[in-house]
């Protein structure tokens, strides 16, 4: 029994160890991806200071590999690009055009303001179309001593007839439709008549009374000049259905409800209420000024009934005991203080609720909800009642956001979680709250949201950093300093 045990114990120590072990090892890779990465931005800022198109006649560029050399399509030149060269103890990445003519026998460097950044091994490819272009994607990035690596997955043009570079962030949208069999575990993919909506992403789907599909909003963008994207909130509907009755074959439909319609926005919920309805919550409103992007996000309540073609705004009578609350609360406090202006803003007109988050970092997030008044001020007042709460105030429930998840069960809304958005902070929630469809009376609080798990890390965790540094001072990493300080002025 001794032996056994010690070897158990022997065993979960090997254990320990190796976990040990494979966390260390994550930290330091972490840490070398972020050096790797400030010395990539480093690179990128003394780039950032080439302000005009230089063309320069010189000597034949140093040596190098893994560059790219391509023929330009409608001239006698080639065109050579990025590149690596190891003199034995450093590496050099470089990001240098240079055009080789191919009848005068002459090199020129052409210097291009807002280069791709310093690569060697990426894939490269001229096309004809624009007077030449020479496409740039991915590659490698290595740190002054070869030991540490950084692979991009970027995608870069380089417009010959202007001689100007443009970095292509692909985004592609679709709007094909499939099915998936629940008896045979099969996909298909459908070819529906008609004219259904264009391509785009994070539209919400329902079903409608008779077994269709009613399609909602989405998201999109267009390239709408150079470098400059414009995005598009869709708040279309669409109706697929089964074409006479027929399973194999369907048909897209345009639809056009009456009454009150959202805002525009996207990352709003949805869920089947009672009914024949479904119900829409939240959103985000997103105002894009060049690189500039803000944010106005909702919490707000929508119904659209399927049998009727109508949209209804969700709006909460709020319970009677609030009523009668609100009443006397405006005539025990003739003189006007905060809680009569509050009541008195409850009863004419929404009610804005202010209400601070301390996170576990010590950050302060401020939540600014507007609240509907729950109920008209003209209900009669009861002596009797408990006086102890403000009166006036609305019942806050769940603050404005995106992306929640929602369900319906036994007529009973849950919203949970979602996020959004403090400055350059995203807050993520964990909060959870029901509001009875059938009263529509006022949102419930099952979980407030734990400030001990609004954790953001805005670039690395200083106790890590400062673990890491002295495990790379005992391992004697002065030299990959060095020569990292000693490139990066070179």
């Amino acid at each position: 029994m001794g032996k056994k045990g010690k070897k158990e114990k022997k065993g979960r120590g090997a254990e320990k160890t190796a976990a040990k072990m494979e966390k260390k090892v994550s930290k330091r890779s972490r840490k070398e991806e972020e050096d790797l990465e400030a010395l990539i931005a480093h690179f990128q800022t003394l780039d950032a200071k080439k302000t005009q198109i230089v063309e320069t006649p010189c000597s034949p560029p140093s040596p190098r590999l893994n560059a790219s050399l391509l023929a330009h399509p409608e001239k006698d030149e080639l065109i050579l690009f990025g590149g690596e060269y190891f003199n034995g103890q450093k590496t050099f990445l470089y990001n240098e055009l240079y055009v080789y003519n191919i009848r005068k026998d002459t090199w020129t460097k052409v210097d291009i303001p807002s280069p791709p950044p310093r690569r060697c091994a990426h894939q490269a490819v001229m096309v004809p179309q624009g007077g030449g272009q020479l496409w740039v994607f991915g590659g490698e990035f290595a740190s002054p001593n070869g030991e540490q690596f950084y692979h991009y997955k970027d995608l870069w043009v380089l417009h010959l007839a202007t001689k100007t570079w443009e970095q292509v962030k692909d985004y592609i949208y679709y709007n094909d439709v499939y099915a998936f069999n629940l008896d045979t575990f099969t996909w298909s993919k459908l070819s529906p008549a008609g004219t259904g909506p264009t391509p785009r992403s994070g539209c919400q789907m329902s079903v409608s009374p008779q077994g269709g599909i009613i399609l909602y909003g989405g998201y999109s963008k267009q390239r709408v000049k150079k470098d400059v994207d414009k995005g598009t909130r869709h708040s279309d509907m669409f109706l697929l259905k089964p074409e006479d009755g027929r399973e194999d074959k369907w048909v897209w439909t345009r639809i056009n409800p009456s009454g009150v319609k959202p805002t525009p926005r996207s990352g709003f919920s949805v869920a089947t209420a009672p009914n024949h309805q479904t119900v829409f919550f939240g959103g985000v409103c997103d105002e894009e000024e060049e690189e500039n992007l803000e944010g106005e996000f909702f919490n707000d309540l929508y119904f659209y009934d399927a049998t009727r073609n109508r949209w209804f705004a969700g709006q909460l009578k709020g319970p009677k005991s609030e009523k009668k609350k609100r009443r006397r609360g405006r005539k025990e406090e003739p003189g006007g203080g905060s809680e009569q202006a509050c009541g008195e803003a409850s009863a004419q007109g929404p009610v804005e609720v202010v209400k601070e988050v301390v996170a576990e970092d010590g950050t302060v997030v401020t939540i600014k909800q507007v609240l509907a008044a729950p109920g008209s001020a003209g209900q009669p007042q009861s002596e009797d009642e408990d006086s102890s709460e403000e009166a006036g105030n609305p019942v806050p429930g769940p603050c404005p956001r995106s992306n929640a998840m929602l369900a319906v069960k036994h007529g009973v809304l849950y919203v949970y979680g979602g996020m959004f958005e403090a400055g350059n902070r995203q807050v993520t929630l964990s909060d959870l709250h029901c509001l009875d469809l059938h009263r529509m009376e006022a949102w419930k609080t099952l979980v407030e949201m734990d400030p001990e798990t609004q954790e953001w890390l805005e670039e690395t965790d200083s106790e890590e950093d400062s673990e890491e540094e002295v495990e790379g001072a005992e391992g004697g990493c002065e030299d990959e300093d060095s020569a990292e300080e000693s490139s990066a002025e070179d």
